[in-house]
């Protein structure tokens, strides 16, 4: 019986390894993206801009470009913000920008936070700076 318990506790815990590094992303793009959607977004945004325009208000950020903004968010976050960014293994961002600044969202994509890991070696800065300007624009 013991011996059963052990089992299931090892299995459990590799399960939850995998489920928590999946969340890192593993895509290392360093910025090869050149802020284009490659054709995937066919003209649509599947829910996830929430309203926001490109140039919309993005509290004094840059210009935001939301179709490679989206591209970049579908390659590095879906996995943990969803798909709708309503979040799941991470927070909700659905309204990030009411709460946080453009710098704010930057640092966080940046330097990570809490369990989230940094994006600095995977991404572009101008990457960065997309993704920080559409999302600080959700409001």
């Amino acid at each position: 019986m013991m011996r059963n318990m052990k089992w299931l506790l090892l299995v459990t815990v590799v399960i939850l390894v995998i489920a928590l590094s999946a969340c890192g992303g593993g895509n290392n793009n360093n910025g090869t993206n050149g802020g284009t959607d490659n054709g995937t977004n066919n003209g649509t945004n599947n829910g996830t801009n929430n309203g926001a325009t490109n140039g919309g208000n993005n509290a004094g950020g840059g210009a935001v470009d939301a179709a490679a903004a989206e591209a970049i968010y579908k390659q590095n976050c879906i996995g943990c913000h969803a798909v709708d960014l309503s979040g799941g293994v991470g927070p909700n961002l659905q309204k990030v920008g009411a709460n946080l600044s453009v710098d704010e969202i930057k640092a966080t994509i940046t330097n990570g936070r809490g369990g989230m890991p940094a994006y600095k070696d995977q991404l572009s800065s101008a990457d960065i700076d997309s993704l920080s300007n559409w999302l600080a624009s959700m409001k």
